[in-house]
């Protein structure tokens, strides 16, 4: 079956870094492109970047361009997340998402804190 699970997340200062990671099993990863999604508390879930199949195509939200890069090693089924100059109104729980077969697949979540 389609898993996805996150890691990465934690407390970070403004201004600092954190990578996610994105391990994906049960489908053939290098055939579907990926997402990834925020939620902040009280607010809705926003997507944050896509990535195609082979990462020749990448797209972002507009907060997060030039901050925030998406990334895959299909070799290692894993998508990363790499947000630079993280702010407060970063912190929020960072989702991976695919869909095979028309049916959307979302990983647990990983918390992102942004915090002095």
């Amino acid at each position: 079956q389609v898993q996805l699970v996150e890691s990465g997340g934690g407390l970070v200062q403004p201004g600092g870094s954190l990578r996610l990671s994105c391990a994906a099993s049960g489908f053939p990863f290098s055939n579907y492109a990926m997402r990834w999604y925020r939620q902040a508390p009280g607010k809705e879930r926003e997507l944050v970047a896509r990535i195609s199949t082979l990462g020749g195509s990448t797209n972002y939200a507009d907060s997060m361009k030039g901050r925030f890069t998406i990334s895959r090693d299909n070799a290692k089924n894993t998508v990363y997340l790499q947000m630079n100059s993280l702010k407060p109104e970063d912190t929020a729980v960072y989702y991976c998402k695919t869909q095979v077969g028309g049916i959307d697949y979302w990983g647990q979540g990983t918390q992102v804190t942004v915090s002095s």
